[in-house]
């Protein structure tokens, strides 16, 4: 009785504008409720495990259906809180779905700010969701639609996290210890550039991988970098997150155009970093991530090269066919030349599946993700208007 008068009146003296408990690991949230309701430790672990789980297993959008949590702590809850505004998801500007059943999901986090997420089905029995962790890029890798696009702010913890229970919402795929799940996968494959917002995209990964809530296993966390090379230790160590890199040269004269970062930090570099990966074995491969550009990286010459490039690396290679976007500078490899491409890299004893296209009508593919939906979309009104 004497801790719900507390909460209550905790509640009442505290300032009008509210932090949210969505984005928050066990122990900020823990922290965060102890100094807003004057919990002591052991009771404010006891609130986060149940709140995390309610929010993480099961999905709620509101405090009143946590059916184990107190009547008076619920109204404290949503008194500081609020009923929906600090546990609802990003709102979902727009959705598109593939013939091949690719799913993209145009998220809105905030006014003007929005990033694209994608989900792919079946990928090797399993489904695999491409979050974003930036809104645009600083890159400005030539071959990718999201280097055209300037980089607007990070991703918080919480519009990481956002993103995978707007997709489990629409999968319907609550509570998250169910089998038969179809999302099993994280990749930080989509917008920006990972290891440019490690303290968030480390913090999400907690959440995500936390048996009592999402419960996707760090084995299943992938993070690709395009080859920040001070973070990559750093980021081994806190999330033991699988690696990629997004590699696409065999040379620094045409990674440098092809990935520009590559001119701060030069294959020799990279490649070092790969071989002290923590974690890095034959069992946890780095995958090397490699577009398949006519004319420009795809001969039988440079898939030797690669071979070589990656000696002693416990690795696979994916080779990802190039997916076109407007006034793109390439075009993607012929199938033939991939596939020779592929052979001899099998035959040197690598993994190396090429990557099927998926979403490419509905630019959800691999290199296709960019978001002026704004302006888009207020163009396509005034047509629609003058019609």
């Amino acid at each position: 009785m004497t801790v719900s008068l507390d909460l209550n009146t905790a509640a009442r003296n505290l300032p009008d504008t509210p932090k949210g408990l969505i984005g928050l690991t066990r122990e900020k949230m823990a922290t965060q409720l102890s100094d807003d309701f004057g919990l002591d430790s052991k009771q404010a672990r006891m609130r986060t495990s149940q709140i995390f789980r309610w929010l993480y297993n099961f999905g709620v959008t509101d405090f009143g259906s946590m059916s184990n949590v107190s009547k008076n702590l619920k109204a404290s809850l949503t008194q500081r809180y609020g009923q929906l505004s600090e546990i609802a998801r990003p709102e979902i500007a727009e959705r598109q779905i593939s013939t091949d059943g690719t799913r993209k999901y145009l998220l809105r986090f905030a006014p003007g700010i929005e990033a694209e997420c994608v989900f792919i089905p079946d990928v090797g029995r399993s489904g695999a969701l491409c979050v974003s962790s930036q809104v645009g890029c600083t890159l400005n890798c030539t071959f990718c639609h999201t280097g055209t696009q300037k980089l607007v702010r990070n991703l918080t913890p919480a519009e990481i996290v956002g993103q995978v229970m707007v997709v489990k919402d629409d999968l319907e795929e609550w509570p998250s210890t169910e089998h038969g799940r179809q999302l099993t996968n994280i990749v930080f494959m989509g917008m920006g550039e990972p290891l440019y917002n490690l303290d968030n995209v480390s913090e999400a990964i907690e959440i995500i991988s936390d048996n009592e809530g999402l419960g996707i296993s760090r084995r299943r966390i992938t993070v690709s970098t395009s080859g920040i090379v001070p973070e990559m230790e750093r980021l081994g160590e806190e999330t033991q997150a699988m690696l990629a890199i997004s590699l696409h040269a065999t040379n620094d004269d045409l990674r440098d155009v092809l990935v520009p970062i590559n001119r701060k930090y030069p294959l020799a570099q990279l490649l070092e970093a790969c071989r002290t990966y923590p974690g890095v074995s034959n069992a946890r491969r780095i995958t090397f991530e490699y577009v398949m550009l006519k004319g420009v990286n795809d001969s039988k010459a440079e898939a030797r090269k690669l071979v070589s490039l990656l000696k002693g690396i416990p690795a696979k290679i994916n080779l990802i066919p190039f997916n076109p976007w407007p006034d793109s500078p390439y075009e993607c490899s012929d199938w033939e030349t991939i596939e020779e491409f592929a052979d001899i890299v099998n035959r040197a004893g690598y993994a190396s599946p090429i990557r099927t296209p998926r979403g490419r009508d509905i630019a959800a593919a691999c290199g296709q993700l960019k978001t002026e939906s704004i302006k888009q979309r207020a163009s396509e009104r005034r047509k629609e208007a003058l019609t």
